[in-house]
């Protein structure tokens, strides 16, 4: 009988390159599969560092039909390496689901460590650190207003994502949940060669990227709410 194959969880760069680690390139490497959430994207990625070998997609719409597939190719000893298009998979981005289904058969799964974006950003916001709730990006529709009335009294740092056709929406969303003086973070582009992170309450932030296009992807770093700032009236 030939031993199970592992599944592994490869973080890749969010924007430079030099974040890879070298043991995510030695897995690549040796990995017998590598899946991508899109193999054009990632395609760049993997010649930049050599890395020679067939890649099969894997995203949001094909992971349920295709996570059978992969169990069973486990359960033949092959060795999986999972890509999202930048990183770390499962987190806003497909994986979740694959890791599910290769626990339930017994299987062996590992992450490895590296990039994410929501760390820096929360790093880099000057808000409290030691107690968080990300919540990546809101429900588009259904159950996005019942998710803002939820966060509008919690307490820890909040950290959303957002994308840049959809930012300065949700920060006139968030004025109405939040109120304009909640202090927030923004930061985008990270790690990039136009890395910006720009700090203030929710009404100056509109302010400024009103004046400037709303590039890159967003990630939002929001004050915890504080009752006995709610209490404090704004002078007549």
């Amino acid at each position: 009988m030939s031993q199970n194959g592992k599944l592994y969880l490869i973080p890749t760069p969010i924007g430079n390159l030099e974040d890879i680690t070298l043991r995510a390139i030695r897995i690549l490497k040796e990995a017998d599969i590598i899946l991508a959430e899109d193999t054009r994207t990632s395609a760049p990625l993997l010649k930049h560092f050599g890395i020679e070998k067939k890649v099969y997609a894997h995203h949001q719409h094909n992971e349920h039909q295709s996570s059978n597939e992969i169990v069973r190719l486990l359960k033949e000893g092959k060795n999986i390496a999972l890509i999202s298009d930048a990183g770390t998979p499962a987190i806003s981005d497909p994986g979740f689901f694959l890791v599910r289904e290769a626990l339930k058969h017994e299987l062996t799964v590992e992450c490895l460590p590296g990039p994410t974006a929501f760390v820096p950003a929360l790093v880099n916001s000057g808000f409290p650190t030691d107690r968080f709730c990300f919540e990546g990006f809101l429900p588009l529709k259904k159950g996005r207003q019942t998710r803002y009335k939820q966060l509008a009294t919690e307490e820890r740092t909040i950290i959303l994502y957002e994308s840049p056709h959809r930012f300065v929406k949700t920060l006139e969303e968030m004025a109405t949940y939040f109120g304009r003086e909640r202090q927030i973070s923004v930061s985008r582009e990270l790690t990039k060669l136009f890395e910006e992170t720009v700090r203030g309450t929710v009404e100056e932030i509109k302010a400024y990227f009103e004046n400037h296009p709303a590039k890159g992807e967003f990630v939002i770093c929001i004050a915890g709410y504080s009752s006995k700032a709610a209490a404090i009236e704004p002078e007549n």
